[in-house]
């Protein structure tokens, strides 16, 4: 029988430490006069007491946790946190429903992006707030599970990074503190570069903040309805390098700031990354100018840069309406949602590493058609590709299709449009953000969507945070009976 307590008592600490952070949205509302500071005193002292409480009838003995204690502290944080997070939004403004305040901050905690709510420009400060360090916190979370949890429960090929800046094995929980720590510096040193950016080009001082928060978790959720159209043009390339910096791997900016610059220069991912966005940019830019006879230009270009990097990070942050540029673009910008950034980022999707080790694989195996005895490894980044990682990223693409359609038909079974049903679903398992189709709302958001609706997309974006094996294994029986 596993034991829950060192799980219970992880997850309770950090149900404190969300209390807390809603005290930040409490000061900011009581000090612009708002009442709306009461939603989030409330919610937060109780989220503090409550967990305070539970931390004290588990105490800890300091152990390492197993593997199956991992599986369950990563899937119990995304469902109590995201409850947690929905508690301001029922108590103080938008007072929205229990299906609608879930949608909204399991949005924010999976760095998804879509928004269940109308009138953005009219919501207090103290509840815009809130969005970002929902968005902020999941995203420095992912970054954690990412290196300290994942490469251990070997998800999706992720045991190849096991030795790849930090050995996790058998000491989840003391390295897990000192890769929060360091992640966490740098992590709050690049949002508080980009929130300066922001301020020294036009942004407000609560505005660079917030949407700060939202960039660098590439997360997209934004102030304004209009997204990022109510900003000048410049502050789209200061968005586009950003969202760029939390895309690639956080171990491989440490190195950098440790005066080891040559693993980013060296890094396959990387260059793989930012080479399949120059590329869609450069394609998307030759058949507008061929095709719709659109003359080149600075605005186009840097438009363009910035919807490609938005969404093939997952940012989902919006300045035009992407669709008024053909089919072919539109294309483009779907299936660069369903690539990814870096594995070891803030970003969602499938991430580029595991295409690497799909077309590796399938190298391999047209070779050993053409030559059926000779033997060659496969290799990647300059290292050895077991067969388990294989295997494993094979059942990540298998997992990650069937979880796909499954979604998009059952999205469409509850009266959705069938465009809606199929970019919802990219949208959700992605974490991506944006929603195309006639039941979306003039914000981009999906308030109109069916209850039911809502609830797959929720369960969809908790899927694809966690990487769907994640959530899977703990959802077998063999896994309680070990």
């Amino acid at each position: 029988m596993i034991d829950i307590r060192p799980v219970v008592h992880t997850i309770s600490k950090l149900c404190v430490a969300m209390g807390v952070l809603m005290l930040a949205p409490a000061v900011i509302d009581w000090a612009n006069g708002d009442p709306n500071w009461r939603a989030f005193a409330m919610a937060g002292s109780g989220a503090i007491v409550l967990g305070t409480l539970v931390a004290l009838a588990t105490p800890g003995d300091g152990s390492p946790l197993v593997i199956e204690q991992a599986f369950l502290l990563t899937t119990g944080l995304w469902v109590v946190l995201p409850v947690l997070g929905a508690l301001p939004f029922m108590l103080g403004a938008p007072a929205a429903g229990w299906t609608d305040a879930m949608f909204e901050s399991m949005s924010g905690m999976t760095t998804t992006g879509t928004t269940v709510f109308r009138r953005l420009d009219q919501l207090p400060l103290g509840t815009h707030l809130w969005r970002g360090t929902l968005q902020w916190s999941g995203g420095l979370g992912i970054v954690v599970v990412a290196m300290v949890f994942l490469p251990v429960m070997r998800v999706g090929g992720m045991q190849f990074f096991r030795s790849e800046g930090f050995d996790t094995m058998g000491k989840v929980m003391p390295r897990a503190r000192q890769i929060a720590a360091e992640m966490s510096q740098l992590y709050l040193g690049i949002t508080v570069a980009c929130a300066t950016t922001y301020a020294a080009l036009g942004m407000g001082g609560f505005d660079a903040v917030m949407h700060a928060l939202t960039t660098c978790s590439t997360g997209g959720f934004g102030r304004y309805d209009a997204s990022f159209a109510a900003f000048s043009g410049p502050i789209e390339l200061a968005a586009s390098f950003f969202t760029i910096l939390a895309s690639i791997p956080f171990v491989r900016m440490l190195q950098l700031v440790h005066g080891d610059p040559a693993p980013l220069w060296r890094d396959s991912q990387i260059r793989t990354y930012l080479g399949i966005i120059a590329a869609v940019w450069l394609l998307i830019l030759v058949y507008e100018a061929l095709w719709r006879s659109v003359l080149p230009s600075a605005e186009l270009a840097r438009e363009v840069m910035f919807h490609v990097v938005t969404i093939i990070s997952g940012t989902g942050f919006a300045s035009v309406d992407v669709t008024q540029w053909g089919y072919l673009p539109f294309a483009l910008l779907f299936f660069v949602g369903l690539v990814g950034g870096c594995t070891g980022s803030t970003v969602c999707s499938i991430k580029v590493f595991r295409y690497q080790v799909l077309f590796q694989a399938l190298r391999g195996q047209l070779t050993q058609m053409q030559s059926p005895h000779r033997v060659r490894p496969l290799r990647l980044q300059g290292r050895r590709l077991d067969p388990e990682v294989v295997n494993s990223v094979m059942a990540f693409f298998t997992m990650f299709v069937l979880s796909f359609g499954v979604l998009i038909v059952a999205l469409a079974l509850t009266g959705l449009h069938p465009r809606t049903a199929l970019t919802a679903a990219w949208t959700a398992i992605a974490n991506i953000g944006p929603v195309w189709g006639p039941e979306v709302s003039a914000n981009g958001g999906v308030a109109e969507f069916p209850p039911s609706a809502k609830w797959l997309m929720i369960a969809g974006m908790y899927l694809g945070r966690l990487e769907l094996i994640t959530v899977f294994v703990v959802l077998m029986p063999r896994f309680w009976r070990r």
